[in-house]
């Protein structure tokens, strides 16, 4: 491995792994028989997507990485999100401080074996959350900025070795695009809503520029194969027009940065909001590699005492048919997120200390049950595990492109074992209820009105790529007119906007050592576009801007050139560092 350390790789698919120090840049690698090497093409809406997510590594949440919250859930600043956790760590000086946990945190949750058993178990993608500072922070925010990027680019190249292809999910965003502690920061949307719904969707568009500007780049585009764009935005908060035309405004970056067909840059993959798949039909018709993300769960709805082999239907009744016409009528289509929980039974999976509907602790819910057995998987016996194995391999055939949530739960530190085991693939295999080959899921739903592929050729990269009519400028005009805001005015000349003046930001590229020296590898200047000369978004000195995460408020007044000053909150509005 990168660290020098070794271990046997099996893998029983005909995968292998491809890695030359003197060359490190090489595809060669290839995860299963059935998947293209690395060399290759992927041909999605042909080859299946049979993915895993790398949930709670660059992005930690609380069930994913109890360890890491534990220590501080009782303090006067309890650690319910990254936020929180991050002004606990900066204090914590016997443990290296806020980079001395993190980055501890990084090296060891998924580490390059990792990769490597993902590969081996037949998964042939990851999916990896990243928060917008991987690339900066501005005065004010807490995270731990830049150090996770530099961990993405070591997932780069373990996935580049075992043939993996990378799905990198901008997952939280400044102000937070939903609210919930997985955005970086429990509380209040702030994206496309609010008085700072459009400053906050601004800044992260420019996130947006600079990370498809890298991975756009012929050293990676073969590896970072899918860009998704914003994970789970709150559509219904926002309203689909604002949603879309952001989408829109997205494309158009990502499409400047990587050019427009087969081979340039990566799919462009748009969450749902939590709208029906059926609403985004018709969406940028003709466009270059568009792909619809949906999370099918389950486990937050109405809970049931029922076991899982009495709802085995579920996955196939509730979600085949309606992936089917999707792929048709719209085009590439994926659950990015979706787990074995069918009750939100486990340690903080709504929140730390939240409790759960199923015990009616969680929001006034009736109690359904006793949690209890649903999560100690070390006494589950083998029929309770094999109807688990029966509801992933239901679910997997209904969703058919796919990305399980997630591939590790971390251990609690005050019990030594996972607390949430249905939402870990790696416990699943280790426990034997995971399937041991995704390809049994193959037929499992009957599918009388299966997706016939091909896509279409655009669809793909192909002739038409890139064909959106004229009249989509005007339908999808950024920014939109109104934003909305319960109670104040909501057209967007009344709110706070940045201004697109900050200079370019290039994201670092890898550095590579053999034997001793360092490797001359084309690692890319991390922009691929040379024509692409917008820059970041960055506030304008003269105006006044509101805290990002404030939630629906008055906007200020005036909003640029006046006089009165005034802290009104009980934080300050972030700037960029460096600037007055």
């Amino acid at each position: 491995m990168s660290d020098g350390t070794t271990f046997t790789y099996a893998n029983k698919f005909g995968g292998y792994w491809y890695y030359d120090p003197e060359n490190p840049l090489t595809n060669y690698a290839r995860a299963q028989s059935w998947t293209p090497p690395m060399n290759e093409t992927f041909q999605y809406g042909t080859d299946n997507i049979r993915g895993v997510n790398l949930g709670g590594w660059l992005v930690p949440e609380p069930y994913l990485a109890p360890a890491l919250f534990e220590p501080y859930v009782n303090t006067s600043y309890p650690a319910v999100d990254e936020w929180t956790l991050s002004y606990n760590l900066m204090n914590e000086t016997s443990k290296g401080g806020l980079e001395g946990v993190m980055t501890n945190h990084y090296d060891t949750f998924i580490t390059e074996q990792d990769f490597a058993e993902i590969a081996a178990a037949g998964l042939n993608h990851v999916r990896i959350p990243i928060g917008y500072w991987a690339i900066e922070t501005w005065e004010g925010e807490p995270f731990l900025a830049k150090v996770s990027w530099t961990y993405f680019l070591k997932a780069i190249e373990w996935a580049r070795k075992y043939g993996l292809r990378i799905n990198l999910d901008f997952h939280a965003l400044p102000g937070s695009q939903n609210g919930w502690n997985h955005s970086g920061k429990l509380g209040s949307i702030n994206v496309l809503y609010g008085p700072m719904g459009l400053a906050n969707a601004q800044r992260s568009l420019g996130y947006i520029r600079i990370l498809a500007e890298f991975i756009s780049q012929p050293e990676y585009s073969n590896v970072v194969t899918i860009f998704g764009v914003t994970n789970e935005p709150m559509g219904p908060t926002m309203g689909q027009d604002q949603l879309a035309a952001y989408y829109v405004q997205a494309y158009e970056i990502i499409r400047t940065a990587s050019g427009i067909g087969a081979g340039n840059g990566p799919y462009v993959l748009y969450h749902d909001g939590f709208y029906q798949l059926s609403q985004w039909v018709g969406f940028l018709a003709g466009a270059d590699r568009i792909a619809l993300d949906n999370h099918p769960y389950v486990c937050f709805d109405g809970q049931s005492s029922a076991p899982y082999s009495s709802r085995l239907t579920v996955p196939c009744d509730t979600w085949g048919a309606t992936v089917n016409t999707s792929m048709t009528a719209f085009g590439l289509t994926t659950a990015g997120e979706w787990s074995n929980a069918i009750n939100d039974c486990g340690l903080w999976v709504n929140g730390v200390n939240d409790g759960s509907r199923y015990e009616g602790t969680f929001d006034g819910t009736a109690v359904t049950g006793d949690c209890a057995p649903w999560i100690d998987y070390q006494g589950w016996n083998e029929t309770f595990k094999a109807s688990i194995e029966d509801w992933a391999l239901a679910s997997m055939s209904s969703l058919q492109n796919w990305f399980f949530w997630t591939w590790k739960v971390g251990n609690s530190s005050v019990t030594g074992k996972v607390e949430a085991p249905q939402w870990s693939y790696q416990l699943g295999l280790q426990g034997g209820w995971m399937p041991t080959d995704p390809r049994q899921a193959d037929g499992v739903c009957g599918n009388s009105a299966p997706f016939a592929p091909p896509l279409s050729a655009w669809q793909t990269g192909g002739s038409g790529a890139g064909s959106t009519a004229a009249s989509v400028s005007t339908q999808y005009a950024w920014p939109p007119a109104t934003i909305s805001n319960p109670g104040f005015p909501s057209a967007v000349t009344a709110l706070p906007s940045y201004t697109a003046t900050g200079g370019q930001v290039t994201l670092a590229a890898p550095t590579f050592t053999a034997s001793s020296a360092t490797v001359s590898a084309s690692v890319g200047s991390g922009w691929e576009n040379a024509k692409d000369t917008a820059q970041k978004y960055t506030a304008i000195q003269t105006c006044e801007y509101l805290y990002p995460w404030i939630g629906p408020t008055a906007p200020p007044s005036p909003l640029c050139g006046g006089n009165d000053k005034r802290d009104a909150y009980a934080f300050p509005a972030p700037t960029p560092v460096g600037s007055s």
